[in-house]
């Protein structure tokens, strides 16, 4: 009786590892390698990715690449915007204020 228990429990545990071990096939794939067995495609990913990473952290929540002609052709859309729907602080999203309509019962 013992011997079966044990039997049961040995093959829940064996599915249940074995079921992990294939969900995570993919990841434990890529966390074994190592960076000199990459293919040349993946690495040139993962080295694109490490530098928009970082350009990304040098621009401080700004557009990444973007130079001087980019931000003159910000500024002048916004200046248009403002002539043409008055001043306003335009790349802040407007605040909508709701109020409740009054309703009336109707007798029938």
């Amino acid at each position: 009786m013992a011997l079966q228990k044990l039997f049961r429990l040995s093959s829940l545990f064996r599915s249940a590892v074995s079921l992990t071990l294939r969900r995570n096939f993919g990841l434990s794939a890529v966390l074994f390698n190592r960076t000199k067995d990459l293919d040349p495609i993946q690495k040139l990913f993962l080295d694109k990715i490490r530098d928009y990473s970082t350009k990304s952290k040098a621009a401080a929540g700004g557009i990444v690449d973007a130079g001087p002609s980019y931000e003159k052709g910000v500024s002048e859309e916004i200046t248009k915007l403002q002539r043409l729907y008055g001043t306003g602080d335009l790349t802040k999203f407007p605040d909508f204020k709701f109020t409740e309509p009054q309703l009336q019962e109707v007798a029938k």
